[in-house]
């Protein structure tokens, strides 16, 4: 009988109703964000475009770091647009099947953070601890059985949570004090025992976070150990400047996400409004400051995005003298 009434009273319908706190001065929030989405947008565009169009900057390195700004520039457009439209015209609506496809493409998109970053690790450490192999190791081949393998393990654990979450009854309230759907934000709102749900979502962190940040800080122990013991001169500098760069992106990433997490686990100690913004900053800004790092501190894609600014604006000029020569 109670589950019946909890089935006729389960909310199908939610608002996003982040920084509800600021009241009139909410709309207020659509010019930072929309000017953060923008600069992300732009510059892992031009990130894209950039390691495309330069033919030294095929190999596998500079494709991961391509990968790694397809994975920052799909995961705003998922949820800035509709929390834009949240803050300018309060329309903060949602169905509970949209917000499980936000929800699944969020996690699953903003899974293959991690992954890229362990894979920019590992062709590091075949690059400067075994660089007689590295043809073996690094190669189309294994670069495909590598992404088959985390491709199925991310989209299993991410259906799994999202599978679990669907048939829960949400009788208490239909508001979502966030800005978009996550895994805990939603189950948060359900009436009954979600242990089950608790549990699934931290083994998911585990082995889709955690997992693949302890390989990689191995990882970055043994290159560190080999480049100090075996290299010196410019080719240790250079080494770890490369390593370097992978590092900030890397602590970067891990660190608001691990915010994130922690926020949530320790919601109720925060204020609501600081909540929200952590949960934002792990998924956009990390979007946002991946480019400039790479932009600024990886010589090749510096030097290949003056070559494609110069030739946008000498390139029409120097066709019109021609032309009228």
């Amino acid at each position: 009988m109670q589950q019946n009434q909890s089935a006729i009273t389960s909310h199908t319908e939610f608002l996003l109703l982040g920084f509800d706190g600021l009241g009139g001065y909410r709309q207020y929030l659509f010019i930072p964000f929309f000017l953060i989405g923008v600069l992300s947008f732009l510059g892992n565009a031009a990130l894209i475009i950039t390691i495309k169009t330069g033919s030294s900057l095929h190999s596998p390195m500079y494709v991961l770091i391509c990968m790694n700004a397809c994975v920052d520039l799909t995961l705003p457009i998922i949820f800035v647009p509709k929390m834009l439209l949240s803050f300018l015209f309060n329309l903060s609506g949602i169905t509970l099947l949209g917000c499980l496809i936000q929800m699944f493409f969020i996690h699953f998109i903003g899974s293959f953070q991690s992954t890229v970053l362990l894979g920019m690790a590992l062709d590091r450490y075949v690059a400067i601890c075994i660089p007689l192999r590295y043809n073996d190791y690094i190669n189309r081949s294994n670069f495909c059985k590598f992404s088959a393998v985390v491709i199925l393990r991310n989209l299993f654990f991410v259906l799994l949570i999202v599978v679990l979450a669907s048939p829960l009854s949400f009788c208490s309230s239909n508001v979502i004090d966030d800005c978009f759907c996550q895994h805990m934000a939603l189950v948060s709102l359900a009436c009954g025992n979600t242990s089950k749900n608790s549990i699934i979502g931290l083994l998911a962190i585990f082995f889709l976070i955690i997992t693949d940040a302890v390989i990689l800080v191995i990882t970055y122990i043994k290159i560190f150990s080999d480049v100090f013991k075996t290299h010196s001169g410019k080719s240790q500098e250079k080494a770890l400047h490369t390593c370097g760069t992978h590092l900030i992106v890397t602590g970067v990433s891990f660190a608001f996400t691990m915010t994130s997490f922690l926020a949530y686990r320790f919601k109720n100690s925060l204020p609501p409004n600081i909540h929200n913004l952590i949960s934002i900053m792990y998924l956009l800004f990390p979007s946002t400051l991946h480019p400039i790092i790479y932009g600024i501190r990886t010589k090749a894609i510096r030097e290949q995005m003056l070559k494609l600014f110069q030739c946008t604006t000498i390139g029409p000029i120097s066709i019109k003298v021609l032309s009228i020569d």
